[in-house]
């Protein structure tokens, strides 16, 4: 038990220290004063500003090492989810809620393997949500795609050119293609070309069939065409992938809700025998054979959850 809490005291204090070096401001400017000290001194800066400046610090070095590895930053993320969240503010809630976790955990159960896990738990638990906003605004997005791309085609059979049909379709579009047309239409008017705001879209977004549409308008720029024609025709395509996976989605419904099901019920048994009786469930983490059933268990559930996605998983 005393090796239990000896490592259990390193890993907190470890992430603590992890927490404090990443929170140290070390770019700095060429003049040698901090970045966030440009234009203003520490004196008149707003007590907001003093407590974002290290959250910010931890979010943008995150964005440089997101960018280093071709993944997006975490401004992206929060955008492609529609939370108008600075990203200082989203790390601060991170922070928070692993701290108040933590504690509890301490509280809780003192220094035991508790106290890591609900740390490392809570602190994933924000971009967890932001992935599920994320989904839930693609498929929205997705779903409403056909329908745009038939008003933009029949604009430009109107008459209107590509930016005026992009215009006139963010005016009676529903969120959000609405919000990102406009988008659009405010980084053209800002000087940016039509196919360069479009491609930004796409990486706001992350559609799959926005870029195949976005991919189509930049080859019919170069080479000419009837665009209308092209997005019927693509309106029609991605149409009955909707139709094809509607179906799909129908037919394995309760395969994919048994399987979280299964794998989500012994977890939430653990951690409810665990919070309300814990010398019940203490020898599954202090016992040598509870340990090897517990990395067995682990093992077992993550297989059964991985065969049942793969089953239910098909491409369209």
């Amino acid at each position: 038990m005393s090796g239990i809490l000896l490592v259990s005291l390193i890993a907190g204090v470890g992430v603590l220290l992890a927490a404090i070096a990443l929170a140290m401001p070390g770019a700095q400017k060429a003049d040698g004063a901090p970045r966030w000290e440009s234009g203003v001194s520490a004196q008149e800066r707003s007590l907001r500003d003093r407590i974002n400046q290290p959250f910010q610090a931890i979010a943008d070095r995150s964005n440089r090492q997101h960018r280093l590895n071709g993944g997006l930053t975490l401004a992206e993320h929060l955008a492609r989810a529609d939370m108008k969240l600075r990203t200082s503010e989203f790390v601060m809630i991170q922070v928070g809620l692993l701290v108040g976790a933590a504690l509890f955990s301490l509280w809780r159960f003192g220094f035991a393997p508790q106290f890591v896990v609900a740390g490392v738990v809570a602190y994933l638990i924000p971009m967890r949500y932001v992935k599920w906003r994320q989904g839930r605004r693609l498929k929205a997005f997705n779903s409403r795609l056909p329908d745009t791309l038939s008003l933009l085609s029949n604009a430009m059979k109107a008459g209107l050119s590509l930016p005026q049909a992009i215009e006139s379709v963010a005016q009676t579009a529903s969120p959000p293609i609405a919000d990102e047309l406009t988008r659009v239409m405010r980084e053209t008017n800002l000087g940016t070309s039509t196919s360069a705001a479009l491609v930004n879209m796409v990486r706001r977004v992350g559609s799959e069939d926005l870029d195949l549409v976005v991919t189509a308008i930049a080859i019919q720029s170069a080479v000419g065409g009837n665009l209308a024609r092209v997005l019927d025709g693509i309106s029609h395509t991605i149409r009955q992938r909707i139709q094809i996976k509607s179906q799909i989605g129908a037919m394995t419904a309760q395969m994919r809700a048994s399987g979280w099901i299964i794998t989500l019920l012994p977890f939430i048994v653990a951690a409810i025998l665990n919070i309300i009786t814990p010398s019940y469930f203490r020898p599954m983490f202090t016992d040598p054979a509870g340990r090897v059933l517990l990395v067995a268990a682990g093992v077992s559930i993550g297989l059964g959850n991985f065969f049942v996605r793969r089953i239910t998983s098909f491409k369209v």
